[in-house]
């Protein structure tokens, strides 16, 4: 599994927002754009981590499915329900990315486990996820920033409480996420294009 648990406290530069209150994937798309890197040509890549044997751990590969599904994105996706991204191929899958799209900026996705009270908000936050870590296992970090959803309560029996997860919240959470992602996607192709007029304007008056 590609679950952690140390959502306990609140770090710095992260983001949470419940994926059912209003304009969730409006709110969360801006946070999501605020983290990618600005003028530049560098490609980016959503990696969704986990497995569709456990349903707490299939936010990930639903995500992906999801935005797979979804034209003109102008973002590379990697990890669906077909092809999941999960602990025994991560190492191996995060060299095939880097192989395909050098030095790519890399948005993490995972699942995680949290406090009753937090289940089913989603946290954007700089640095990698680190998937793993509440199973205690050793695992690369991944992404040059994340982004989580809560799906269940830690604590106790960890994976136990991953495969009882309800289906229903981790759809209803991937399909906010998704949208996020896509609308996030066009601000983000919207400003490039804005960032390059500017430029081209600057250099025809110099």
């Amino acid at each position: 599994m590609n679950l952690r648990t140390n959502f306990f406290e609140k770090k710095g530069g992260d983001s949470r927002i419940s994926y059912d209150e209003d304009l969730a994937s409006s709110k969360i798309s801006k946070q999501i754009v605020s983290h990618l890197p600005t003028h530049s040509e560098q490609s980016i890549a959503i990696v969704c981590i986990g497995t569709d044997r456990s349903t707490g751990d299939a936010l990930g590969p639903l995500i992906g499915t999801k935005l797979e599904e979804k034209k003109n994105l102008p973002f590379h996706i990697f990890g669906t329900l077909e092809n999941p991204i999960h602990a025994v191929n991560l190492q191996e899958q995060l060299e095939i990315i880097q192989e395909k799209l050098p030095q790519p900026f890399i948005i993490g996705i995972d699942a995680c486990l949290g406090r009753l009270k937090s289940v089913g908000m989603v946290s954007v936050a700089s640095g990698p996820v680190k998937p793993g870590a509440g199973v205690q296992k050793e695992l690369p970090p991944v992404g040059d920033m994340h982004i989580t959803g809560i799906v269940n309560v830690s604590g106790f029996m960890e994976f136990f409480v991953l495969q009882n997860t309800r289906l229903n919240l981790v759809m209803k959470m991937a399909e906010t996420i998704s949208e996020s992602l896509a609308e996030a996607a066009t601000l983000y192709k919207r400003n490039q294009i804005s960032a390059k007029f500017n430029l081209d304007q600057y250099k025809s008056t110099n």
